[in-house]
């Protein structure tokens, strides 16, 4: 029987990182008991000619405060849903926690606190001099990372993985790029609470916290816990060796 996985408080928030490793090649950091199927997916996705890279994997509570932040000054792109810009000068606290989270998670609320996420592209299908911006086009029938969409799709869930976004569910926007080891994960998402989620607010230096606190029943709902479920029967095969 495959063991269950604990995380504190600090953990799933992205404010401890005991519970991650850093992996040399790729370069990137994950939880200890994703390493192991994350190379051996990276290891099928090589022998058909596609290059698994991770550009983004674990990110710390700072780490997802000062994209938050920076937003809500207006100091990064802050996009509406259909990916227009928008100007946070012009916009109350609310209307831009609601913009922001559109595209951005709430700091302590990332999957990506939990070592479970990262984001992928295909490095072999990428043209010389083109930088990669992590949008749906790029992972479109005709977008430069289509055949990674397609392997993904057919391939993930037998090492684990699965796509969290990867419908538009009235929350965060559709990320093809993003998997989630679903036993890992969700034994975070199984642990992971509104309190929890408050206690990180409340101690964090969030711009907007108060507009963030007052929706917080809200956001937890349709932003934290609204995600795509693993193909059925896929969980298990997902859980790590007992």
């Amino acid at each position: 029987m495959a063991r269950s996985t604990t995380f504190t408080p600090e953990q799933l928030t992205g404010r401890s990182s005991d519970h991650v490793v850093e992996l040399a090649e790729p370069p990137c950091t994950l939880h200890r008991e994703v390493v192991e199927p994350f190379l051996a997916l990276r290891a099928a996705a090589r022998e058909a000619g596609i290059d698994l890279q991770p550009v983004s994997s674990f990110r710390n509570f700072s780490r997802q405060l000062a994209i938050w932040n920076g937003k809500h000054a207006g100091a990064r792109e802050l996009l509406a849903a259909d990916g227009q810009p928008l100007d946070a000068a012009s916009l109350d606290d609310d209307a831009r926690v609601s913009a922001i989270l559109h595209w951005s998670a709430l700091p302590g609320a990332s999957r990506h606190h939990w070592g479970t996420d990262f984001d992928v592209i295909d490095a072999a299908a990428v043209p010389a001099g083109y930088r990669p911006r992590l949008v749906p086009e790029e992972y479109a029938p005709d977008g430069v990372f289509a055949r990674l969409d397609a392997w993904l799709g057919g391939n993930a869930h037998r090492y684990g993985f699965f796509r969290p976004y990867g419908t538009w569910r009235g929350g965060v926007q559709p990320e093809p790029w993003h998997l989630s080891h679903a036993g890992v994960a969700g034994e975070a998402q199984r642990q992971f609470t509104e309190a929890v989620l408050r206690g990180a607010i409340e101690g964090g230096e969030v711009a907007a916290a108060d507009a963030v606190l007052r929706r917080l029943p809200e956001i937890f709902a349709r932003y934290v816990m609204n995600v795509d479920a693993p193909p059925a029967g896929d969980v298990s095969r997902a859980t790590r060796p007992a």
